[in-house]
């Protein structure tokens, strides 16, 4: 009887003046193949069917919104194939984005374990693969704005639209009519366990496609078009297997949806795209098969459809419509607790600006805020104003106030290290970032605490109170990894804390002030002949250091990047008293000596990768030092207290006097294949030409040596998989001139440390 009832109304409303024809669009799910609906669109439009009505779930609430605001379906073509939406699909920032300034020092770290103590297990699992804050700003930029222009009313927009959401604890769907739009179709695409969910009117919200992965019903009861065009690039998942986890977890989160329109003015087009629902790079073929899929349909749809549409009444109409849209000035922030988080609205809108603050600056300004570890999302709508201005509301949720991390380095040569932190963030009128940091191993040994402080200010700035203690103990060849050399013929101990004041310049860049007291102790033989039972020669240099730092990193890695570049310039003044007592295998005659040093360091640092293709990588690297040290009271303590020329990872793991100089240059070629994802054969050679280097003499006297002595050059070839975690690598290095030219080693993590002190 319903069905009859339901035909009878169809046929009621096909009968009227076909002139004034009514055309319903309904858009499914389907993740990237979704985007075949925008191909749809272009076909429709270019035939002149209108369209008069969208609902869409999922992607399909995505391209309907899109197009419900104005832009046309070469616009939303330009845009879905955009490298930045790849990005933005993935949870990546494009790199204009990203602020350098909370980016935290390179360290060891391979896992990361975010946890909270009043439920360490339950709420510490992760309910996200990313973190979708460049696609969420789009949105609310594109769609956000638009909406707030039409009083939040979709039946206002330049289509009237319906999205549809899932509510898992209702187990229903929930279908948006009126509200913030970016927020609607934001939780109508919130895929589980792919993106963090996001509250509307309290209720925590998923995928649309959940309970309702094809909303004709809600276009036939909403709207009661006069035809319905359905376009769907997915069906209902196939019956749980007993061997298959993800047909389970599918089959227990999902309702199957019915694919029909329940009506028989339509039409249903099913675009065979080939893509799955993460492969976003494809795009292309899914608004193609959408396209050609309505075109292979057009003479039927032709046909149903007697009203058209020029592209002119289209322009026209457009036109009107964004007129309507007022730029955004935000002149108010809110949350839902602004006194907890006014760090937050505080560094949004400084209540010391006098003017309304401008999508651009507020675009750099929120992606700024998302870079910082203590949010877990900060999702912003807007609201337009009487005085035509925007009142920005933002939805915050603040992260695990405790991250572990684990990492470290593990090599077939003695030099394994372990790495542990642990992180606390808190987050109030100011944020606040702990952290405590070890690692340890026989060849090197090091604890770190520091503090960073940052006040809501309008132009950044961290205050890094720290404490570091360094114990490095180098081996007197190259074993294997168990073996076990002894005695250990240098050990370098450093104790120093101090300052940091960090602020931007601009995004990609930071200028930085540090000032530290410090006293390094070494322990050490002038000669290579020397038993267990020997004491070894020691020197102390107890002093204070100033640096000022500029950098500007864009690099994709913390170690063995591929692409982006590094400039970093530093200058370094150092002032202090050595003090030097000779071991039992000393020459020397004297028992101790004390003297004065000072001197200033400086250096500059240019890497670039000039090439960046998607199988070769091609870059240059170049070094230089400046260094007005004077001489300490042997060979050996005055080459340790030098600067080194290391510019690959492993050097790090050596001690290597012939590559220490108080002024040099050096430069290298940095090139990388990469044949698979993820794995890269990487080639680095490097030149060094120091001006001047410190000589041991046959008696044991030292000096400098004549200027432009002692070049080298370094070579270097690995085979590196990036996995999740870490790098792992088999890597072949060789050092011209040195004692054991040829190193052969497999690695597996970061070869990265704690400062020095000033070396």
């Amino acid at each position: 009887m319903i069905q009859k009832i339901t035909y009878f109304i169809c046929l009621l409303f096909f009968s009227t003046n076909l002139t004034a024809q009514k055309v319903g669009l309904v858009l499914s799910g389907g993740g990237a193949a979704g985007f075949a609906h925008i191909g749809v669109i272009k076909a429709l439009e270019e035939n002149g069917i209108p369209i008069d009505y969208i609902s869409g779930t999922s992607a399909g609430s995505l391209v309907g919104a899109m197009y419900a605001s104005g832009m046309t379906p070469d616009e939303m073509i330009a845009y879905i194939q955009s490298e930045e939406f790849i990005k933005m699909s993935a949870g990546q920032l494009v790199t204009d984005k990203k602020f350098l300034l909370q980016r935290q020092t390179d360290d060891a770290s391979m896992i990361e374990i975010p946890f909270s103590l009043d439920s360490i297990l339950s709420k510490s699992l992760p309910t996200n693969l990313i973190r979708p804050y460049s696609l969420d700003f789009e949105m609310f930029k594109n769609l956000g704005v638009t909406g707030a222009n039409y009083d939040k009313d979709f039946d206002r927009l330049f289509v009237p639209f319906r999205c549809v959401a899932s509510d898992i604890a209702a187990k229903k769907s929930v279908v948006f009519s009126k509200g913030n739009l970016n927020e609607a179709v934001r939780a109508s695409i919130t895929y589980p366990f792919y993106m963090n969910p996001i509250r509307v009117d309290g209720k925590l919200l998923f995928d649309g496609g959940l309970y309702n992965n094809f909303p004709s019903n809600v276009m036939y009861y909403e709207f009661h078009p006069d035809f319905i065009i359905g376009s769907t690039v997915t069906d209902n998942a196939p019956p749980p297997t007993e061997d298959n986890l993800i047909s389970q977890i599918t089959n227990m989160l999902m309702n199957h949806s019915d694919f029909s329109i329940p009506c028989e003015s339509s039409i249903i087009l099913k675009p065979q795209t080939g893509i799955n629902t993460f492969n976003f790079e494809q795009v292309q073929l899914a608004i193609l098969a959408g396209y050609e899929e309505t075109l292979k349909n057009i003479g039927q749809i032709r046909e149903a459809i007697q009203r058209r549409v020029s592209s002119n009444e289209l322009s026209k109409r457009r036109e009107v419509f964004k007129k309507k849209i007022i730029p955004v000035k935000i002149s108010e922030v809110s949350s839902a607790n602004p006194k907890r988080y006014s760090f937050i609205t505080k560094s949004l809108l400084s209540p010391r600006e006098k003017e309304p603050v401008s999508m651009k600056k507020l675009e750099k300004r929120f992606f700024r805020l998302t870079e910082m570890e203590h949010l877990a999302y900060l999702y912003p709508t807007v609201s337009l104003k009487e005085d035509s201005t925007y009142l920005l509301n933002v939805k915050i949720k603040e992260a695990k106030k405790f991250k572990f991390e684990v990492g470290g380095h593990f090599s077939s040569r003695p030099v394994n290290v372990g790495y542990i932190a642990l992180n606390y963030y808190h987050i109030n009128h100011n944020a606040w970032h702990v952290k405590a940091e070890s690692y340890f191993g026989k060849f090197y040994t090091s604890v770190r605490v520091a503090l960073d402080f940052q006040p809501p200010m309008k132009y950044p700035i961290i205050f890094t109170p720290y404490f570091i203690m360094n114990r490095w103990d180098y081996y007197r060849s190259s074993t294997t990894f168990f073996e076990n050399i002894q005695p250990s013929f240098l050990i370098q101990n450093e104790i120093f804390g101090g300052l940091k004041i960090k602020s931007p310049i601009g995004n990609k860049a930071v200028m930085e002030l540090d000032v530290r007291g410090l006293e390094n102790k070494d322990s050490y033989y002038l000669n290579g002949v020397f038993t267990k039972n020997d004491t070894a020669d020691y020197t102390k240099f107890t002093g204070i250091s100033t640096h000022f730092l500029i950098e500007k990193n864009t690099l994709n890695r913390k170690q063995f990047a591929t692409e982006g570049s590094l400039i970093r310039l530093s200058a370094r003044y150092i002032t202090g008293w050595e003090l030097t007592r000779p071991g039992s295998t000393s020459s020397s005659n004297y028992q101790q000596i004390e003297k004065g040093h000072h001197w200033i360091n400086i250096r500059a640092r240019y890497s670039t990768f000039f090439v960046s293709k998607k199988h070769f990588h091609l870059g240059v690297d170049a070094l230089g030092v400046l260094n007005s040290q004077s001489l300490f009271s042997n060979y050996k303590a005055s080459i340790l207290a030098m600067t080194a020329f290391s510019p690959i990872p492993d050097m790090e793991t050596f001690f290597l006097p012939e590559y220490r100089s108080p002024q040099y240059v050096g430069a290298g070629l940095n090139m990388i294949i990469t044949p698979l994802k993820n794995v890269d054969l990487r080639f680095d050679g490097y030149y060094f030409q120091p001006f001047k280097t410190i000589i041991q003499n046959e008696d044991g006297t030292f000096n400098y040596s004549k200027l432009f002595k002692g070049e080298r050059y370094i070579l270097s070839g690995s085979i590196i998989y990036h996995s999740p975690v870490g790098p792992a690598r088999l890597t072949l290095n060789y050092f011209h001139r040195s004692a054991q030219p040829l190193i052969f080693q497999f690695s597996f993590g970061y070869i990265l440390f704690n400062e020095r002190s000033i070396r």
